[in-house]
Formats: structure tokens, sequence, C-alpha cells
């Protein structure tokens, strides 16, 4: 089945499965087709990892580093930088829903006969995948600059990416259904995901913050993914890594509903 717009919509009577992995297919096929933007999401993490975790590394070298953050700067960065790379390519996964809106597609979609929570499944489980291939490539980058792998803790970080990459697919989906242009969602995006990136801990020790913003890290779903991954990394974390998890698969199951029934609300142009 092709994907592309107007294409890729479930045929009559499809079960649930083939539904949800047609349009998991189609979301992943359009993603991979888009060389700009394969080439601009993949860039951005490793400028990262690059100018931030070994350019200023090596300016934060020593006990200094490790008394502040507990282990290198580049340790540090580079569990941050991985999440951010899965969190920023699933939450703008959102704007697919505003382009097909766009060119007819989700009409096509809403209007078919698959189930409607088979086809938001699908569009946030290839959103989630494209997310977590870009992560797994972040990922290896930063192994091999760190000169170590912690095989143990590599499925505890592909787990953690999938979910957060869930959490978010399913978030800016949402978003994405409830407003009716490019623009809006955005200004949404770049308001919310700014300080989401900055009190999840992934740039900044948050460790060392007060009281008050440590809880406000809390209520931010990243930071469990940081959390989670930085523990199987290099050994650092706020909170049990089981509790992560736990916590961004509750998520994930809460927001998965809420994003259906906003698709399902979603206006057609």
């Amino acid at each position: 089945m092709k994907a592309g717009p107007g294409r890729g919509v479930p045929a009559r009577g499809a079960p649930f499965l083939t539904a949800a992995m047609a349009m998991c297919y189609r979301q992943v096929k359009c993603f991979l087709r888009m060389r700009s933007r394969v080439i601009m999401s993949m860039a951005r993490p490793f400028m990262w990892l690059f100018f931030f975790g070994v350019g200023w590394g090596m300016a934060f070298r020593g006990q200094v580093a490790r008394q502040l953050l507990g282990a290198s700067f580049l340790e540090f960065m580079a569990s941050g930088v991985v999440m951010m790379s899965v969190f920023f390519t699933s939450f703008f996964a959102g704007t697919s829903v505003i382009w097909d809106r766009e060119f007819g597609f989700l009409k096509e979609t809403l209007v078919a006969p698959a189930s409607r929570n088979a086809i938001i499944l699908g569009r946030v489980l290839g959103d989630s995948l494209v997310a977590l291939l870009q992560g797994t490539i972040t990922f290896a980058v930063a192994c091999l600059l760190l000169g170590r792998v912690s095989w143990p803790g590599v499925p505890v970080v592909l787990t953690a990416m999938l979910l957060t990459a869930l959490v978010y697919a399913s978030l800016g989906t949402t978003i994405g259904s409830l407003v009716g242009s490019v623009e809006a969602f955005q200004l949404i995006h770049i308001t919310v995901a700014m300080p989401m990136m900055f009190l999840s801990g992934a740039v900044v020790p948050i460790h060392m913050g007060p009281t008050w913003l440590r809880l406000l890290a809390l209520a931010v779903p990243l930071t469990y993914g940081v959390d989670a991954t930085r523990s199987a990394m290099c050994g650092l974390g706020m909170l049990p890594t089981w509790l992560d998890l736990a916590v961004l698969a509750c998520l994930a199951l809460v927001l998965l509903p809420l994003t259906a029934k906003a698709f399902s609300r979603s206006a057609i142009a």
C-alpha cells in the first residue's frame, strides 16, 4: 500500500490491526520521502552533541564537572540530547494532521469504514517509530563519542525512547487535531517545547535546582525519559528506573484515548 496524500486509506472493512499498520506504514514512508526533513532532523541532535557536548565538555573537565553533574559534561549531555531528538521529532509530528487536513487526506481517513481508533493508533505509532529511529541513531553516535556502551542499559534506553515518543506523538497529534493552522501549531510548539526541554533536565542539572523547580519538573513527561536514559547510560538518576518507565507507560495509555477523541472531532476544512 503506497503512502502519500490521497493514498494509504484503509480498505473497506479493514480489520483494526490492518488499518493501524497501514497508517503506521504511511507515516514512516512520508517521513522518509522528505529528504530535507530527514537531514535537518538528524542534524539538530548532532549539533548539540558536537558543539555543546564535545565543545563545552572541553571547558568543563576534571573534578569540577563531576562534582557539579556527577559525571563528565559529555556523559551528562549525551543522554539529554538522545531524548531531545525523540522529543522534538515526536511532538512536531502533530503538523502532519494539519497538512493532511489541507490536502484532503484527513477527510478520506475520517470517512473510511475502518475504525478511527485504529487510524489514530497507526498515526501515533508511525510517528513514534520515526522518533525512535532518530533517537537510536543519536544514541549510537553518543556512544561513539563516549567511547563505550553500557549494554545492560540499552533495553532501558530503547524502552524510554519508545514510551516518550508515544506520549509526545499523542500530545502533538491532539494539538494538531484541535488547531486550524501550521502557524498556530508552531506557536504552541515553541511555547511549550522549550520550557519542557529545560525543565526536564536534558541540558541543565535539574537536581541542583530549588525544591519547587524539581517538583515542577516532575510534571513534565520528558523528565522521566531523560532520567531513565541518564540512569542507564551513566548511572545518574533522580528516580528509580522502573518508576520512570511506569509513569511514561501510564501517560501513553491515558493520552492515546484522548488523542483518538480529539482526532475524531477534528474539523474538516
